[in-house]
């Protein structure tokens, strides 16, 4: 059997850790450079000299926080704000006043920048946007009055790291898309190589069980009735019974990492469950059920008590058509409402029947299916001509109502 890879990797944010990092170096050696040609004109050169040291063994020494997301954590995002912070309040006690009123950089110029972008990457804007509050805070406490060339440079740096922020929040949803987008393309893949194995295999040895039984007759019937309804039930979890997963991003340091993680039957994740699988315990050899190829997404009490009422019309046509009576079960997903329609081979309902039913006291149809329906806002039609069989209509709206009532086993007629 060919292996099926479940997990892959993939990155678009990578490549930003990578620039951030050649990006730290280079402000680092501009800072230290414009430095080293303006030193004359520094009050106190030798607090710059001890700063840029420092900023230099701190940028060289962190170069692999930044190579990935799970390297770059919160308390190495304080330290190193607090490093571009402590840069900026130091510049009007180690330059001069005079370079520091004309608009003059702060002693860590540009480097600021990538502490802020490195929030960014991280956490997305709203990170962004808190780091570069602070840094502009910084930079007006440094200046002492809010001239324009500062306020341009504070703008600038909030308005580009919140627009990054936010290009890595999309960039990381596309890329769980694009993930699960694959995950499911092998799984469907897989389901038909398998679909195939079994109908080639599995499923045409049932039905020539069920052929021969009821040829040869005897214990041999009994037996093919048994492998006809476990054909049914095989080919119904083949088609559409196989519950999807759902694939989830983790470990961001390396991409999206794909995982499964079992989902309740029927896309619990959106609230809904589907009717197919609720419905498919009652196909059989003698019950046939036709459905939507996609799932029919019901709310969960709806589904139950829809699922409820298929079943009690099933019991109603075992009752009075007889055990082998055939019956078929037919599942319509409409834009505002499911319509399932139960059919049966039998002599159909005498006019009046149902009405003397309900005063002999047998509420089979009346509560059990057409109570259950009410419940739920929608309706149940009975349709039977006499020596024609009858046809049962569930209609069951898509917006959920209040919830029904519980109610005990009532006969069914």
């Amino acid at each position: 059997m060919t292996g099926r890879e479940r997990v892959m990797r993939m990155s678009v944010e990578q490549p930003l850790w990578r620039a951030l990092a050649g990006y730290r170096v280079l402000t680092m050696l501009y800072a230290i450079g414009f430095f080293a040609t303006a030193c004359s004109g520094f009050a106190r050169p030798w607090l710059a000299v001890a700063y840029y040291a420092v900023l230099l063994v701190w940028t060289l020494a962190t170069l692999p926080r930044v190579a990935n997301a799970a390297s770059c954590t919160k308390r190495f995002l304080a330290a190193d704000l607090t490093v571009a912070l402590t840069g900026i309040m130091l510049t009007p006690l180690a330059d001069a006043h005079a370079r520091v009123m004309d608009g003059g950089p702060t002693l860590p110029s540009i480097w600021t920048a990538g502490s802020v972008l490195a929030f960014a990457v991280k956490g997305g804007w709203r990170w962004a946007a808190l780091a570069s509050t602070l840094v502009a805070v910084a930079n007006l406490v440094e200046r002492g009055t809010p001239a324009r060339d500062t306020v341009h440079n504070v703008v600038l740096v909030w308005v580009a790291s919140i627009a990054i922020g936010y290009v890595v929040e999309v960039a990381r949803a596309s890329e769980r898309t694009l993930a699960r987008a694959l995950e499911i393309e092998a799984a469907t893949r897989e389901r038909e190589r398998l679909a195939r194995d079994i109908h080639d295999s599995v499923l045409q040895v049932l039905a020539m069980v069920q052929r021969r039984g009821a040829v040869i007759g005897g214990e041999a019937a009994e037996l093919g009735r048994l492998a006809g309804e476990q054909e049914v039930a095989l080919r119904t979890l083949v088609s559409g019974g196989l519950v999807p997963v759902s694939r989830v991003s983790e470990n961001a340091a390396e991409g999206a990492v794909v995982r499964v993680v079992e989902e309740p039957e029927g896309g619990a994740a959106t609230g809904f469950v589907d009717l197919r699988a609720l419905l498919a315990p009652y196909a059989g050899s003698l019950v046939n059920l036709a459905e939507p190829g996609a799932p029919v997404l019901l709310a969960p009490a709806a589904a139950r008590e829809l699922a409820a009422a298929v079943g009690a019309a099933l019991d109603n046509v075992r009752e009075h058509v007889g055990g082998q009576a055939r019956a078929w079960i037919l599942v319509e997903d409409e834009p505002d409402e499911v319509l399932v329609t139960v059919r049966d081979e039998g002599p159909g309902i005498p006019d009046g029947r149902l009405a003397e039913a309900e005063g002999e006291g047998r509420l089979g149809v009346a509560l059990s299916i057409r109570g259950r329906l009410r419940d739920l806002g929608g309706t149940a039609e009975l349709i039977s001509v006499p020596g024609q069989g009858t046809e049962v209509e569930l209609r069951a709206p898509k917006q959920p109502a209040a919830a029904p009532r519980g109610r005990k086993a009532a006969d069914h007629e």
